[in-house]
């Protein structure tokens, strides 16, 4: 497949048009590689393991959910040379889907809902509201991460999700009018979670969005490059 094709495919994936105003210059083809694509990889975050990873498979292109390099730049060095170097000396394509992917259908909000095993679901502007099938002990399994939870959730059966950080006011306040007795995402605030009309659950970003990314890997035959953080509680 030649670049261009591969980029209206993407494109089809996750519309740009879907995507956040502050993401505009930052999604999309980010660094121009060979122009034909016969293997992809797929991951997250384009990290130096992540970009390392890419250039050692022999990929034809990376495609990640977030953009690499966030602001402008005068001048590639330390961490954004350590990403940019081994995918530009392997001829390596580098493209993002960020929040057009968190919006498109199949894209990470979905995928989430998926994974957690959410049924008669609803959409809001990003979050999606659905009723468990799941404790919250094994959806914290599922994510492979800690829940912090404000508030109590003992008696909660329609759960709204919304991938990364996105415990903003309005889209909390949205869930709840859909019928949400809790929300779940990350990077939760105090001020918000002190206001919240429901209990707020707090995952870890990365656990809450790698599903949707693994997901497109599998769907498209992609190889999908792990690279979780390194995380710990200290009691």
């Amino acid at each position: 497949m030649y670049l261009g094709e591969f980029i209206q495919k993407l494109e089809t994936i996750a519309p740009p048009a879907l995507a956040e105003e502050f993401d505009c210059g930052r999604i999309g083809l980010i660094l121009e590689g060979t122009a034909n694509i016969e293997t992809v990889a797929c991951a997250l975050d384009a990290t130096p393991h992540v970009a390392e990873m890419a250039a050692e498979l022999g990929v034809d292109a990376l495609v990640v959910h977030h953009p690499a390099f966030w602001a402008p730049m005068h001048g590639i060095c330390g961490r954004n040379a350590d990403i940019a170097r081994p995918l530009l000396a392997q001829n390596i394509n580098l493209y993002a889907m960020h929040t057009n992917f968190d919006h498109a259908d199949g894209g990470i909000n979905d995928a989430l809902a998926d994974v957690l095993g959410l049924t008669d679901r609803v959409k809001g502007s990003l979050e999606i509201v659905g009723t468990m099938t799941k404790s919250f002990p094994e959806i914290a399994e599922i994510l492979g991460c800690g829940l912090r939870v404000w508030g109590d959730v003992s008696e909660v059966t329609r759960l709204a999700v919304a991938g990364g950080s996105a415990f903003d006011w309005e889209l909390i306040e949205e869930a709840a009018e859909l019928g949400a007795e809790a929300y779940l995402a990350s990077e939760l605030k105090y001020n918000i979670a002190r206001e919240s009309p429901i209990p707020c659950i707090e995952a870890t970003h990365y656990a809450l969005e790698a599903p949707g990314m693994r997901a497109l890997a599998q769907r498209e035959g992609w190889i999908f490059i792990e690279d979780i953080p390194e995380t710990s509680l200290i009691p």
